[in-house]
């Protein structure tokens, strides 16, 4: 690996042998080197073979600003994400990345910042809010600060987004739909979720993607006019449910679901409703 460009003593960027730019993080990896001299393969810690350009310029930038083990740190946290959630967008390296490093400096200077959805976000994403739990402790014992729990929330939101190809705002637009929908679900059928349920989990991960769709109007289109009739004659109370969303959200959101989207959120509910029968 020859060096193409010198970000900091920790951070270099080399051409791979198919003519791309690589970014290569390690303890004085920069140190009194040049443009084209060797890479000391002992130093490198990390090569981040991003697919996009751009990515790798803005991830460059990033990692030129920021201490060398606040990015170990991160890097530690994704790769932790990566084995209990599969695959993420490699954008996570970056927008993780900036907000645990201004959310070590707003602690340090005291300043908290309170997150409005964590309650949202604990009942909505349970396995990406421990993962932002593991992610404090991992900070704390790595770099010595002690963030809120507030933190946790943030992290989890970054790791739902990095799954859904999506942007923060949008994420939180989508968090706030689904807890919509769950509280109209809950009062329009009078039942409490049992929230360790298989089928309330796959409640919750169908309506990530719906609430998804829906705001970005890639609705899915009518398929067996007959399963319908089925799904609306079988579950009743779940179809009228379903039916009480569907004008919701058009209220609300000015978006009209299709008949097939409406089936596939009463077969959903019936299924948390019978759930919810055997608990009681």
């Amino acid at each position: 690996m020859k060096i193409a460009k010198i970000l900091n003593n920790n951070v270099v960027v080399i051409i791979d042998e198919h003519g791309r730019e690589q970014v290569v993080m390690g303890r004085g990896l920069g140190f009194q080197k040049h443009i084209g001299d060797t890479l000391e393969n002992d130093k490198i810690e990390k090569v981040f073979a991003l697919k996009s350009d751009e990515l790798v310029a803005r991830l460059g930038e990033l990692l030129s600003q920021i201490p060398l083990e606040v990015m170990t740190t991160c890097d530690r946290i994704i790769e932790l994400s990566r084995q209990r959630l599969g695959k993420l967008q490699e954008s996570l390296y970056i927008t993780l990345t900036d907000h645990c490093h201004f959310a070590i400096e707003r602690q340090k200077k005291g300043v908290v910042i309170r997150n409005v959805l964590l309650w949202e976000i604990k009942r909505l994403y349970p396995k990406e809010f421990l993962l932002g739990q593991e992610a404090l402790t991992i900070i704390e014992k790595r770099l010595n600060v002690q963030l809120a729990e507030d933190e946790a929330g943030f992290i989890a939101l970054h790791l739902v987004t990095a799954q859904l190809n999506s942007e923060m705002p949008e994420v939180m637009h989508v968090t706030r739909v689904m807890q919509e929908i769950l509280q109209i679900v809950k009062y329009q059928l009078r039942f409490e979720y049992d929230e360790e349920s298989l089928s309330y989990q796959r409640f919750v991960t169908h309506l990530k993607f719906f609430a998804q769709r829906m705001l970005s109007r890639n609705a899915v289109a009518d398929d067996d006019a007959t399963l319908h009739a089925a799904v609306k004659d079988n579950y009743p109370q779940a179809w009228r449910c379903a039916e009480k969303l569907s004008r919701h959200l058009m209220t609300e959101y000015q978006r009209e679901l299709t008949t097939e989207e409406i089936m596939f959120l009463a077969i959903h509910i019936e299924r948390v409703r019978k759930e919810s029968l055997k608990v009681s």
